[in-house]
């Protein structure tokens, strides 16, 4: 839309690359789309943001639940990311013993 809108990355719960462009998912339940690629922003973001998939990078404080396979990750803003079979493990150990098990 032409505007540049500044977020701190403490609103930031979740980010889903596709291709060239990635969502960018708010605490206050936004949807914006920018023109920067999941890799880069991952470059840029704190130590609190875990990549869990190759499109999904996950800011740790606004996860809520994991599925019992760990293949999913809920957000606290109501979204769902999707973990990568790689990361399984890697992400259970993260979050696996601290949160509320969700069915996937």
């Amino acid at each position: 839309m032409g505007r540049t809108i500044t977020i701190g990355a403490e609103h930031i719960t979740l980010l889903e690359g596709e291709g060239n462009y990635t969502y960018v998912y708010t605490s206050a339940g936004r949807k914006y789309l920018i023109c920067k690629t999941l890799k880069w922003l991952a470059c840029r973001l704190d130590g609190n943001f875990v990549r869990v998939h190759k499109s999904f990078l996950v800011n740790a404080d606004y996860v809520i639940g994991c599925a019992e396979d760990g293949r999913a990750l809920k957000m606290r803003c109501g979204n769902e990311a999707v973990v990568s079979r790689r990361k399984t493990k890697e992400i259970i150990g993260i979050f696996g013993r601290r949160m509320e098990r969700i069915s996937a």
